[in-house]
């Protein structure tokens, strides 16, 4: 149940690329009694850092702490909040969704509309609604209700859902797994370390900015400056209906190895520690490929001269929508991977990863 809790309190926070402070400090409160350092970026991404062998390598172990999501553009004036999106929306999955609004007052809730199908001409109905001619409702009579209400342009907006265990209590439905699991991943790992010997500076990171071209991994990754960039993400899962082979990661078979996305080409010789290393402890994995998309590995990567680097992801359906489902057993399977990996790269190790 404390796993539970865990996992419950870090999807309720809302926090889209540029907002992401409730997250942040919450991954701050979390680990700052194990930590040896907490630093923050000037972006806001979080670093804790944790000491085991101060002259040994550096592994930088990161999730995002953002959520995609939208601000507000402007209130019309009949009280309709009119919106952008932050990060990658498929417009088919937002109607009559609920949502919050973040503001300096608090929370306001409303509803994402448009005009109703029933007036549409046969041809308009055929056609799926642009974003940009939805709007969110507050439940106001005009524009001064709703601005009454505190809501001002740029505020953040992202989905209400209840965190809730499926028929299948392993099966977890939340909002913003994409991509706090990533976060908890790297929170739980630190936590796991606490009493562990260690042969390097484990560097558990919650980045900003993800979701909008990995921001935040570019700036915690030139203060890092790693030796070994492991991101911890969400990654397609296959098994439904309409899913074509081409995604064969599924849900509750482990933790996904990306081989390459459209930011970066696996590293081999790190891909093959890590294969190895499950074999040997019966951890199960799976491989994927991505045509498009990507991690903040993309930009880890790159920081200063170069660190091996891989995406490590935990299968997720629905994700870039207002509600998404993982498997206790891949955040648990990710973890003991994380921890295991942490506990043997030393410098040895990590050398004859990049010097092969």
């Amino acid at each position: 149940m404390e796993k539970l809790q865990f996992l419950k309190e870090i999807t309720d926070l809302n926090g889209i690329p540029g907002q992401e402070h409730a997250v942040g400090r919450y991954m701050k409160d979390a680990v700052k009694d194990v930590a040896d350092e907490i630093i923050q970026d000037n972006l806001g991404s979080v670093i804790a850092k944790k000491v085991g062998d101060a002259d040994g390598p550096r592994i930088m172990v990161a999730g995002h702490l953002d959520e995609v999501g939208f601000v507000v553009h402007y209130i019309d004036d009949n009280g309709f909040v009119k919106f952008a999106p932050v990060g990658g929306w498929w417009g088919q999955v937002m109607l009559a969704q609920q949502v919050q609004i973040t503001t300096r007052k608090g929370l306001i809730r409303g509803v994402i509309g448009s005009t109703p199908p029933h007036i549409l001409t046969p041809e308009a109905r055929q056609k799926p609604v642009e974003i940009k001619d939805m709007y969110i409702d507050l439940g106001v009579e005009n524009k001064d209700e709703a601005l009454a209400t505190g809501i001002r342009p740029g505020d953040m907006i992202t989905p209400y859902i209840e965190f809730h265990q499926m028929a299948n209590p392993k099966y977890l439905l939340a909002k913003a797994w994409d991509n706090r699991i990533g976060t908890a991943v790297a929170i739980e790992a630190l936590k796991q370390l606490a009493n562990e010997l260690h042969p390097n500076i484990y560097y558990g990171v919650g980045t900003v900015q993800e979701e909008v071209g990995c921001r935040g991994a570019q700036t915690s990754g030139n203060l890092i400056n790693p030796d070994i960039a492991i991101a911890v993400d969400v990654g397609l899962s296959g098994g439904t209906p309409g899913v074509t082979a081409e995604i064969q990661a599924k849900m509750g078979k482990g933790p996904i190895l990306l081989i390459q996305d459209a930011g970066l080409i696996g590293h081999k010789d790190l891909r093959d520690y890590i294969v190895d290393l499950c074999e040997e402890l019966e951890i199960p994995f799976q491989y994927d490929v991505l045509g498009g998309g990507g991690t903040d590995a993309a930009t880890m990567h790159k920081a200063h001269n170069g660190a091996p680097a891989i995406s490590l992801c935990i299968p997720s359906r629905y994700i870039h929508s207002h509600t998404s489902m993982i498997h206790q057993d891949d955040y648990d399977n990710t973890v003991k991977l994380v921890v295991e990996l942490v506990k043997r790269l030393d410098r040895e190790t990590v050398n004859k990863i990049t010097f092969a």
